[in-house]
């Protein structure tokens, strides 16, 4: 009977994660999967570790940097990370596919709505999507769910991208506004107000200009993508751009890996939550990265536990 109750009692210990089994007062350290340098990912990484850092000086982010959000979800899915920043059209097809028992990947919060834009040099004679034909244009890199939208908003426009354009796609995020002010590549696609490669080409000398999908293209490319939404991106946002830009975009997120405990996750929410006014000054839409702002764009079964409660104790019903 005695070894009966050990055995029992060593197989509850072992099912305690790591963070459960620490002193509330304990450092908890959590991994965080990114990206190649040079997007908007690690810079947003960046942004959340200090953001964090200041609120609660306990809650250690480790960043490693990835692939972007393929590998991510790989590393995700065997545990290799416990959190991961994954691009809108790659957690929609990864989360809508899961079995329907609860079990996998879960939404922790949200990091912002990416509107995607081309961009090419103030100079250039390109002005808009049909003008691409014929032309280099860097996509992004291989595992970014950006260089999808990419492809997408250029299928919805009438642009074939394996054929029309001739696609560049990139070791590192960081290549792209290069290849463009070298001559290597006509525009360059991206998302997001606080990607790297976008204040690169406006901030060069001569300038850049910037450029969604004509109006009448933009039902034809939602209809490609149910995680696609209609994004604006407001005058002044980089530095010659002095019009309003109507275009497209999607939500990306932090994602936990399968099992991760609800007390790590109730302190990295609350974290988040509390660091936002940090988080938006060290990363252009970080106020973007409201909790709350889950509620409208994932599904509730999406949601992991810990941030549904954080959610409904703020008065903000996930059902």
């Amino acid at each position: 009977m005695r070894r009966r109750e050990l055995l029992l009692g060593m197989a509850s210990f072992a099912s305690i994660s790591p963070a459960q089994a620490q002193k509330p007062d304990a450092v908890l350290r959590l991994t965080l999967g990114t990206a190649t340098p040079g997007g908007s990912f690690p810079a947003f990484g960046r942004a959340l570790i200090a953001a964090v850092h200041e609120v609660d000086p306990g809650l250690a982010i480790e960043p490693r940097v990835t692939k972007g959000s393929t590998e991510n979800l790989q590393l995700l899915k065997s545990a290799q990370l416990d959190l991961a920043l994954v691009q809108g059209e790659y957690a929609y097809e990864a989360l809508s596919s899961q079995r329907s028992d609860g079990v996998g990947l879960k939404v922790v919060a949200p990091i912002d709505a990416s509107p995607g834009m081309f961009v090419v040099p103030a100079a250039s004679p390109v002005r808009n999507i049909p003008d691409l034909r014929g032309r280099a244009v860097a996509l992004g890199t291989r595992g970014s769910g950006f260089t999808i939208m990419g492809r997408t908003v250029l299928q919805g426009s009438g642009i074939d991208p394996d054929h029309d354009i001739t696609p560049v796609l990139l070791d590192d995020a960081g290549d792209g506004a290069t290849q463009v002010l070298d001559g290597r590549a006509a525009a360059l696609w991206g998302a997001s107000l606080g990607w790297p490669g976008f204040k690169s080409l406006a901030d060069a000398p001569g300038g850049a200009r910037f450029f969604g999908p004509a109006p009448e293209a933009i039902p034809d490319i939602l209809a490609l993508r149910t995680s696609m939404r209609r994004l604006t991106v407001p005058a002044g946002s980089f530095r010659g751009q002095d019009a309003v830009i109507e275009t497209v975009g999607s939500w990306s997120f932090i994602l936990a890996r399968p099992g991760l405990d609800t007390a790590s996750v109730t302190r990295l929410v609350r974290a988040i939550d509390q660091g936002r006014n940090t988080l938006a000054r060290l990363y252009p839409q970080g106020r973007e990265s409201d909790p709350r702002n889950l509620v409208s764009n994932v599904p509730t079964t999406w949601l992991h536990p810990a941030t549904a409660v954080y959610l409904r104790e703020f008065g903000t019903d996930p059902n």
